[in-house]
């Protein structure tokens, strides 16, 4: 089980304040080590199945769990990543 967190997730993770991306890779972080636990503020994404969202401040990223590994799809603002 780990974290999986793609380059252009990293490039749009740079992009934020830095203390709102420590904050957000820690509870990323988190997750990975019991992704089958319901963490709070994590929610399933409605009509994309096996997507989920997990709120930090006003941030969010959605990912994905395969084969136990926690693959983070896209970072952005609460007005943007949905879009």
């Amino acid at each position: 089980m780990g974290l999986v967190i793609p380059r252009h997730v990293m490039k749009q993770l740079s992009a934020m304040p830095r203390a709102d991306a420590t904050r957000l890779l820690d509870r990323l972080e988190e997750i990975a080590l019991a992704p089958e636990v319901q963490h709070p503020n994590v929610l399933p994404l409605v009509g994309t199945p096996g997507s989920f969202r997990v709120r930090q401040g006003d941030w969010r990223a959605v990912f994905s769990i395969e084969e136990g590994d926690v693959v983070v799809e896209r970072v952005a603002h609460r007005r943007e990543v949905y879009r």
